[in-house]
């Protein structure tokens, strides 16, 4: 499969069109990868637009692709959010990671009562530009032609408010003792959002729990081992993409 590069746009470009590959990418698709004249690539605008062509030429930090096909990816429905809870070691950026491989379609930062790990002041642009960067490279390695959007990081007060705000998004907590397994959970059929909330490396609080649950949000459970916050998120995802017979 061809190479994936991200641009900003590609508004309007068709087959038959020469664009060109600069920037960053440029730089990288010539003096990392090594492309060469002749080679397929594909570029995507991180929206659903995607073309593939032909490298036809080589500057020295950037080459221009003739296009040989041009075509836009359905946004997927329901899309799939993750709610991370802030982990210390990177075991958060792991899930953002591995979340964005898997197929995820949003990723927004908790500040849980249990997270270790906290964004302050000038941390909380830094980070999320940090997930947002990750998110991005993700996509590039798994030929994703829609980046997943990073919001700013919520508090736990905000994620109930917005659990209980719309009746189109269904809310699920991975929780080790929950009594519905997500393998048996049935998505709704007139959602428009999956989200799911997974806590930070000691868990989500109690309080946290009650607060979620009364907005609406579903207590779910991936199976009887309890897995670190780096992997539970990408695992019940998983689990999701193919309970909604993506996968």
């Amino acid at each position: 499969m061809a190479s994936l590069y991200l641009v900003d746009s590609l508004d309007g470009v068709t087959v038959g069109d020469t664009v060109p590959l600069d920037g960053a990418e440029g730089r990288h698709a010539v003096a990392v990868a090594r492309v060469r004249v002749g080679e397929t690539l594909r570029l995507s605008d991180g929206r659903g637009t995607v073309v593939t062509g032909t490298v036809t030429e080589l500057g020295r930090d950037s080459l221009a692709l003739a296009v040989s096909e041009a075509s836009v990816d359905e946004a997927p429905a329901p899309s799939l959010t993750l709610v991370q809870a802030l982990a210390k070691g990177g075991r958060d950026e792991m899930a953002v990671q591995a979340a964005t491989e898997i197929g995820v379609d949003r990723i927004v930062p908790w500040s849980a009562a249990r997270s270790v790990s906290r964004w302050d002041g000038a941390k909380v642009e830094k980070g999320r530009s940090r997930w947002a960067a990750i998110a991005q490279e993700a996509s590039k390695q798994a030929i994703r032609s829609r980046v997943p959007a990073v919001d700013a990081p919520v508090t736990t007060a905000q994620l109930a408010g917005s659990a209980g705000s719309d009746s189109s998004r269904a809310v699920l907590v991975l929780d080790p003792v929950g009594d519905v397994r997500l393998s048996s959970w049935e998505p709704p059929t007139d959602v428009a959002e999956i989200v799911l909330v997974v806590g930070p490396e000691g868990g989500i609080d109690g309080s946290e729990f009650d607060r979620l649950v009364a907005a609406g949000a579903v207590r779910v459970r991936l199976g009887d081992t309890v897995l670190r916050t780096s992997t539970a998120g990408p695992a019940a995802l998983a689990v999701l993409q193919t309970r909604l017979g993506r996968w």
